[in-house]
C-alpha cells in the first residue's frame, strides 16, 4: 500500500476487485460455476490477481446478484445476462438523458453553462 492509494479509498471503491471467486460465490449464495458461466456470457469480466485468480468488485457482485435473481426465477442464464446488460445500458442512457435535460434547462433559464 502506498501513500497515494490509501486503504480507505479502495474500500469505498465499487470497482476495486476485492473479492475472490470463493468469497463472491459465498456472498451471492451461489457457486463458482455460476460466476464462471456469467463470465463466459460476458456479463462481467473479473480482474485477475498476479497469480491468475479471479477477483470481483462490489459493482460486479451487484450485477451478478441481479442475474442470479433472474436465473432463480427460471430465466436461462444467457437470457438473464442479456437482460441485465440491457437494464444497465438503459439506466446509463437515462442518466445521460437526465443530465442533458438538466443542462438544457439551466441554459434556457439564463445559465452560463
Amino acid at each position: 500500500m502506498t501513500a497515494d492509494t490509501p486503504l480507505s479509498g479502495r474500500l469505498d471503491d465499487d470497482d476495486y476487485p476485492a473479492y475472490t471467486m470463493g468469497r463472491a460465490a459465498e456472498m451471492l449464495g451461489t457457486t463458482p460455476a455460476f460466476l464462471r458461466a456469467i463470465g463466459e456470457a460476458r456479463l462481467i469480466t473479473p480482474l485477475r490477481s498476479e497469480g491468475g485468480h479471479r477477483r470481483y468488485s462490489r459493482y460486479q457482485l451487484r450485477i451478478a446478484a441481479r442475474a442470479r435473481e433472474l436465473v432463480d426465477k427460471g430465466t436461462p442464464i444467457e437470457a438473464a445476462c442479456r437482460i441485465v446488460i440491457l437494464e444497465d445500458q438503459l439506466e446509463e442512457a437515462q442518466r445521460i438523458n437526465a443530465e442533458y435535460r438538466r443542462r438544457a434547462g439551466h441554459e434556457a433559464h439564463g445559465g452560463t453553462g
